[in-house]
């Protein structure tokens, strides 16, 4: 029988083998060629400048400032060692002072080498405010002499995924413009990202600085949340009491210095003064926001370094407490912490009790018995049930806050609420005497107002 198969040589030498043993010859060649040259590069740039790969990130930093504050905004806060380590008291650490130093050997971030910039950095804004004075005077004060205070809220640029959210964000803005007309307040809402990474509670830092900036003539700006509702409309903020100071919380001097509670204070609702110090302290709290490692990172710090705080995220609150406290004698001396009122009330322990206080009490007093904020935290009203209490806890308590407050408008004009729950209205029986003006509330502007009649002018006194 005749054999079928091929031999060896003949497999070898046919000319597809020969194709792929030439295919496989060129890309040694390519290969070798391609290091000769990198070793001729490397020759004619000199190894002094790349001669490490960490030589090289070096140089590529140095040559791209883009990547470099990148690298800045995101980097790490600190870096922990092994758990259980003491954390240094905060009393010891003056405003210069590194909080590395001592028993804990975990790095800590250096403000001045690892930064989110707000923006231009700009050190003479007392200086920019005062010529500005000189051509615009008494342009910070309001025309019944008072301080000029801009109130600033704000909410997502897009719909809420909550349908009742946008509804109860509409009756928040009413709220806040019916208290800011009484009381010759301007008001600003925000509905823009002006930063990207600092997003969350952390987007009020970058707008407040831009306001601060762009209206000079304004001496104090007042931050709001926008599940703070005032439920006093006639309290108004005792301004002569902070004539020496920077910033106004509502919060408790032992808590914060001495628990070093991270709800020793609030930020939900607060004022700043237009001037170079709240510069300052917005530069040194953006640090711990951008989105990312340095916000997770210094979660970690603060909920080391704060009694009771949970693990989650570097906030806007704890860090201005660590501030406080891990640089006390820069900061706190210029920041008042508020308890005589409610600049900022929690609404669990207040809402159920307003038809009480409506039986006992009267609107101007602004403190438990009747309070001058009642905010919503842990309430998501644009998420639903997303917050720490449920959507229909919430909406319905909103709605109660907004209709007691609203109860204080109306009635100047003949009308209230049914009951708080309640969205008709109905005509208030008054006194002739008490007909003018029955819930007490003093329109701003003190000066008498014409009204046209059938047949000629009025005057209201």
């Amino acid at each position: 029988m005749k054999p079928t198969g091929r031999s060896v040589g003949s497999i070898l030498s046919s000319p597809r083998v020969r194709r792929v043993q030439r295919t496989l010859h060129n890309f040694q060649v390519t290969i070798i060629c391609m290091f000769v040259t990198v070793l001729v590069l490397r020759g004619l740039v000199g190894g002094g400048r790349f001669g490490t790969p960490g030589q090289d990130l070096e140089e590529l930093r140095n040559h791209l400032p883009s990547m470099a504050h990148r690298d800045r905004a995101s980097r790490s806060m600190m870096e922990y060692q092994a758990d259980g380590e003491e954390v240094p008291d905060p009393s010891s650490v003056g405003p210069e002072t590194e909080l590395d130093q001592g028993p804990v050997r975990s790095r800590y971030f250096d403000p001045k080498l690892q930064h989110h910039f707000l923006g231009e950095q700009i050190v003479d804004w007392d200086d920019q405010r005062a010529a500005f004075f000189k051509k615009q005077k008494k342009s910070n004060l309001t025309a019944n002499g008072k301080p000029r205070i801009l109130l600033v809220s704000g909410s997502q640029p897009k719909p809420c995924d909550n349908p009742m959210g946008d509804y109860l964000i509409l009756k928040n803005l009413k709220n806040k413009v019916d208290y800011c007309r009484l009381h010759d307040i301007e008001i600003f809402y925000n509905m823009a990202h002006l930063d990207k990474e600092m997003s969350g509670f952390w987007a009020k830092l970058p707008l407040l600085r831009m306001l601060l900036l762009s209206h000079p003539e304004v001496e104090w700006i007042w931050w709001m949340d926008s599940d703070a509702f005032f439920t006093d409309m006639k309290f108004e903020l005792p301004m002569e009491k902070y004539e020496n100071y920077n910033m106004v919380l509502h919060g408790w001097y032992d808590m914060v210095y001495q628990s070093r509670s991270w709800v020793g204070l609030n930020t939900g609702s607060f004022l700043i003064r237009n001037c170079q110090w709240s510069l300052d302290i917005l530069d040194a709290w953006a640090p711990y926001g951008p989105l990312g490692k340095a916000r997770t990172e210094g979660g970690k710090l603060l909920t080391k370094y704060l009694d009771g705080r949970p693990e989650f995220e570097a906030d806007d609150q704890s860090a201005l407490i660590y501030l406080l406290l891990s640089q006390k004698e820069k900061w706190a001396e210029k920041t008042y912490l508020e308890s005589s009122y409610f600049l900022h009330g929690y609404w669990v322990i207040l809402v159920e009790s307003f038809e009480k206080l409506m039986e006992k009490y009267h609107p101007g007093l602004g403190d438990e018995r009747w309070p001058f904020v009642t905010h919503f935290v842990g309430c998501k009203p644009c998420h639903g049930n997303a917050g720490d209490y449920t959507a229909e806890r919430c909406t319905k308590q909103m709605e109660r806050a907004f209709n007691f407050a609203d109860n204080q408008i109306l009635k100047t004009y003949g009308y209230v609420h049914h009951d708080l729950e309640s969205h008709s209205v109905k005509k208030v029986v008054e006194s002739a005497s008490n007909w003018r003006n029955p819930s007490g509330l003093i329109n701003p502007v003190d000066q008498p107002r014409l009204l046209r009649g059938r047949h000629h002018l009025i005057t209201l006194d």
